[in-house]
C-alpha cells in the first residue's frame, strides 16, 4: 500500500494504527541490515506516541522516516551525516516535522545520507554506505539516499528529502521512485534557516506514487512568520491535480546535455527519448529542444562556488555550536577541499557569483514565458553506478564524475523551479532510470497532473519491494 491507501485503512478499521508501525518496524529489521538505510532507531517512542494521534487526523498512524539533514525533531540525534555533531540532540522542531505529527504521520527513525549532503552518493565514513534495493553493490544514490532505498525496499511508503543539486531527484531516479523538488519558498526550512544552499535547496519527498507525492507536500506546503519569501501560489490542493486533465501541452526535450563537458550516456538518452514517446502518445506536442542558457559554460563554476561557500559557513556554524573550531581533518576528504576553495573566496566573489546565478535564472526563465510549458530532461546524467564509483579520496574523479551526473539537476535548483522524477525505464541489468520534467516556478500543479497521466499510462513497476 502507498500511504493514502494505508491511512484509508486505518480510517475503515481494517489495520490498527500501531499494526502499521509495527509491520514497517518489523520490515526495517528485516530489511536494514542489508541495505543500511535507518541510521537511528526511535520505534518504543514512536509507539508510545500513536495513541495521542487524533483520530481525525488525515494521515493517522502513517509511519515516516525522515532524512538526517534538514528534517529536525527535537529530542532526537541530529548528524547531518558527519561525526562532526556527533549525535548532537535537536531543538526544536522543524516546520515540516511539526506539519507531519499534526497530520498523523508516526516517525520510526532517521535515514542516512552523505556528510552534509554534498554529494550524489550516500556512503559517509560516518554512517557506512547505504546500499540500493535493486543491487546491493550499487548506489541508492544521494543526498536522499537512505529515505529512497527504505521506500524501494518497502520499509515505509514515504520519507522526507531534501534537494540542493538533486538530491531528491537522483536518488529517484536510481531507487525507482517518484521524487519532486518543490518550486523554491513551497516549504519552509524554519525555524532553524531561512533558506538552504543560498535558495537552492529545497525539502520534498520520495514515494512510490504520484498521488503520495502531492499530498505529502500538501501537508507541509506553505509560509511561516520569518521566511525570507513565498512560493506562487497554488491554484488548490496538489492531490487535486491527481487524475487532473492536463491538456495539451508544449514540452521540450533533451535526450543529451547542450553543453560539450557532459558525455552522453545511452541508457539515460534511451530513457528520454521513450519518455518523450509517450508523452506524444498522450496527445502531447513534444519536439527537441530546451533553454539555450544550459549550454553556458560558466555555470558549473559559480553554482560550486556557492554551495562551497555554504559549506564552509554550516561548519564554521559547528564549530561555534560546540564551542571549538572544526578542523578539517575531521571532515571527509571531500568537504575538506569545498571549504578550502571557500577560504580562497571574497565576499564579494560570493555575491558576485550569486549576481551571476540571478542573470541564469532570469535566461532561463524566458524559454518557459516564450510558450513552453514543460522541458523532459534525464534525472541523472549517467547510468546508475556502483558503490565507490565517487570515490572518497581522489578528489579529482569524484568531483568531475559528481559535476557530469548533476548536469541536468542543479541548473534547476539555481532557478528555483519545480521538476519531478519518475522512474519509466530499466537498464539492460535492471537497474531503474528516471526522467524529470520541468515546469515553470510555482507549477507543480501541472507536474503532478501530467505525472499522474503518465502513471495511469505506464503504472510505475517496484521491483525492489519483493
Amino acid at each position: 500500500m502507498d500511504a493514502l491507501a494505508q491511512a484509508r485503512a486505518v480510517r475503515e478499521g481494517q489495520v490498527s494504527a500501531r499494526e502499521l508501525a509495527e509491520a514497517a518496524i518489523a520490515r526495517i529489521e528485516a530489511r536494514d541490515g542489508e541495505l543500511n538505510a535507518v541510521i537511528h532507531r526511535r520505534f518504543e517512542r514512536a509507539l508510545a506516541e500513536i495513541d495521542a494521534i487524533p483520530a481525525d487526523a488525515p494521515f493517522r498512524g502513517v509511519p515516516i522516516l525522515l532524512k538526517d539533514l534538514g528534517w529536525r525533531q527535537a529530542g532526537e540525534p541530529y548528524s547531518a551525516g558527519s561525526s562532526v555533531r556527533d549525535g548532537a540532540v535537536d531543538a526544536p522542531d522543524g516546520y515540516g516535522v511539526v506539519s507531519l505529527r499534526e497530520a498523523g504521520f508516526v516517525v520510526l527513525g532517521r535515514t542516512n545520507t552523505p556528510e552534509f549532503g554534498s554529494t550524489i552518493t550516500t556512503e559517509p565514513l560516518a554512517f557506512g554506505p547505504t546500499r540500493n534495493p535493486y543491487d546491493p553493490a550499487y548506489s541508492a544514490g544521494g543526498s536522499s539516499g537512505g529515505s529512497a532505498a527504505a521506500v524501494a525496499a518497502g520499509m515505509v511508503a514515504l520519507a522526507t528529502a531534501s534537494d540542493g543539486g538533486g538530491s531528491i531527484r537522483i536518488p529517484a531516479s536510481v531507487c525507482g521512485l517518484v521524487g519532486l523538488k518543490p518550486t523554491r519558498g513551497r516549504v519552509s526550512l524554519g525555524p532553524a534557516m531561512g533558506e538552504g544552499w543560498s535558495g537552492f535547496s529545497c525539502p520534498g519527498f520520495v514515494s512510490r506514487s504520484v498521488r503520495d507525492t502531492a499530498a505529502a507536500i500538501d501537508v507541509v506546503a506553505g509560509m511561516r512568520p520569518g521566511d525570507p519569501y513565498d512560493a506562487p501560489a497554488l491554484p488548490g490542493p496538489l492531490a487535486a491535480e491527481v487524475g487532473a486533465d492536463p491538456g495539451r501541452l508544449r514540452i521540450g526535450f533533451l535526450a543529451t546535455h547542450p553543453r560539450g563537458d557532459v558525455p552522453e550516456a545511452p541508457e539515460v538518452a534511451e530513457a528520454v527519448t521513450r519518455a518523450a514517446e509517450l508523452l506524444e502518445s498522450l496527445g502531447h506536442d513534444v519536439a527537441p529542444g530546451g533553454p539555450e542558457a544550459l549550454a553556458e559554460p560558466d555555470f558549473p563554476r559559480h553554482f560550486g562556488a556557492i554551495v562551497a561557500n555554504n559549506l564552509a559557513a554550516q561548519v564554521a556554524g559547528l564549530g561555534a555550536a560546540r564551542g571549538k573550531p572544526v578542523d578539517v581533518e575531521e571532515l571527509e576528504p571531500r568537504n575538506a577541499a569545498m571549504v578550502g576553495a571557500a577560504q580562497g573566496h571574497s565576499a564579494a566573489d560570493h555575491i558576485l557569483a550569486t549576481q551571476w546565478i540571478d542573470g541564469f535564472r532570469r535566461r532561463m526563465s524566458a524559454w518557459w514565458g516564450a510558450g513552453h510549458d514543460l522541458l523532459l530532461m534525464p534525472s541523472l546524467g549517467v547510468a546508475p553506478f556502483p558503490l565507490g564509483w565517487i570515490p572518497a579520496t581522489d578528489l579529482s574523479v569524484s568531483l568531475g564524475r559528481t559535476a557530469h551526473a548533476v548536469a541536468y539537476t542543479s541548473p534547476v535548483n539555481a532557478t528555483g523551479q519545480p521538476a519531478v522524477s519518475l522512474p519509466l525505464h530499466r537498464t539492460a541489468a535492471g537497474l531503474p532510470v528516471g526522467v524529470q520534467l520541468v515546469a515553470a516556478a510555482g507549477r507543480e500543479d501541472l507536474l503532478i497532473r501530467v505525472a499522474a497521466q503518465v502513471e495511469r499510462a505506464r503504472p510505475f513497476e517496484h521491483a525492489a519491494l519483493a
